[in-house]
């Protein structure tokens, strides 16, 4: 089952011409996933030709206007195709408001169920066959949480020497066991899943936290990611500023990776005062605290392979 991300914007504050507002896009299989969807969501979804007018469900992070400027658009533009299955928008409170408003004054048509759920407290918001999403709070200058999402563990790999040894012909009886079924034999012997499947594997785990100031319980909700999208808003001298304003350093966001010991870590939400060639320093100062950290681009996408 594949999982892959795709960057649509990587910029905060405000869009640049090289630039849009912060979104991100997972598909799992035939999932799509929408976390933010600032201005300019839209155009990289075209651009990468991604099925995005069957998005299931979109997770804001808060309701500042760099994160939900696009989502009006992504309503109305998913009506032009047949719908039936509900889209689910969650965030923290005033996105309903933000959303209903939105339908009223600009007149939208939707012919789809649009299910809106406010968050107040870190909870399970999200999930369907064999993955869920949590959302836990961040701290910024209004309400803003982050997201998980984390897929349950795997059946371990069947061995069929084992099974031949035991005398489970091949046929059904394999299939029963590799889906946790005990099965009995002709000579009435009783052959476990225990006997021959291995230990459980790991699913995968994506997180994604921005615009929040550095918070040492973050690193404890993203643990073990195998990939981690973190606002790294500013460098080591404007670090006064980012506090005041309750955003991160590039080095705190580092330091949230190497601490929660992801797998990997790339960061978005770029204050615009960084041009693309002098977001190398932020990259730098990163790397002194995690070595293997990134920069995502606009429309940058991240392969997130099961790792055994």
């Amino acid at each position: 089952m594949n999982m892959e991300a795709f960057v649509l914007g990587c910029g905060g504050m405000m869009p640049l011409p090289y630039r849009h507002l912060t979104s991100v896009l997972l598909r799992r299989d035939g999932d799509l996933f929408l976390f933010d969807g600032g201005e300019g969501t839209q155009v990289s979804l075209r651009r990468l030709n991604l099925k995005w007018k069957k998005i299931n469900a979109i997770f804001v992070s808060h309701t500042h206007a760099d994160h939900v400027t696009g989502l009006p658009g992504i309503m109305m533009l998913s009506a032009q195709v047949d719908r039936t299955e509900p889209l689910y928008i969650y965030g923290p409170p005033k996105i309903a408001e933000y959303i209903e408003t939105s339908r009223k004054v600009l007149d939208m048509y939707i012919n789809y169920p649009v299910v809106v759920k406010e968050i107040t407290a870190p909870c399970l918001v999200h999930e369907g066959d064999g993955f869920y999403i949590r959302a836990f709070p961040l701290s910024h200058t209004k309400t803003c949480v982050g997201y998980t999402l984390e897929e349950l563990d795997r059946p371990g790999e069947f061995n069929p020497d084992q099974a031949l040894a035991l005398g489970v012909p091949r046929g059904p009886l394999w299939g029963k066991l590799q889906h946790g079924q005990c099965v009995t034999l002709e000579d009435g012997k009783t052959v476990s899943p225990e006997q021959v499947m291995g230990a459980s594997r790991s699913g995968r785990k994506f997180s994604f936290v921005t615009d929040t100031q550095y918070l040492p319980s973050i690193a404890k909700e993203v643990r073990g990611s195998d990939l981690l999208i973190c606002e790294g808003m500013f460098a080591d001298e404007l670090a006064d500023q980012a506090k005041e304003k309750k955003h991160m350093t590039a080095r705190q966001a580092a330091t949230i990776a190497r601490d929660a010991q992801v797998r990997r870590m790339a960061m978005i939400h770029y204050s615009p005062r960084y041009t693309d060639r002098e977001l190398d320093q932020l990259l730098q100062e990163a790397r002194e605290v995690y070595p293997s950290a990134e920069l995502t681009r606009d429309r940058m996408a991240f392969d997130i392979p099961y790792v055994d």
